[in-house]
């Protein structure tokens, strides 16, 4: 693997997580915090969703890649 998926398996979920919660610290409000919530779980149910279908596809190299990288945050999440 290179760039960014050497680090983490999905950088474009991690861009929308990041964006969002960005703009919650900037305006901090009840519905923002809520809308934040909700986005949350649904990338990460689908985060784990396409890991499912990556592991039906390429089989033991995609388990292995996922036991060497982290999910959204380099060396945290």
């Amino acid at each position: 693997m290179d760039g960014l998926y050497k680090y983490i398996r999905h950088p474009m979920y991690s861009s929308l997580l990041l964006l969002s919660w960005g703009a919650l610290l900037k305006h901090i409000t009840i519905y923002g915090i809520l809308a934040v919530l909700i986005t949350t779980v649904f990338l990460v149910a689908t985060a784990k969703t396409e890991e499912r279908e990556n592991i039906l596809f390429f089989g033991s190299s995609y388990e292995e890649y996922i036991k060497r990288t982290k999910m959204f945050i380099p060396c945290l999440f």
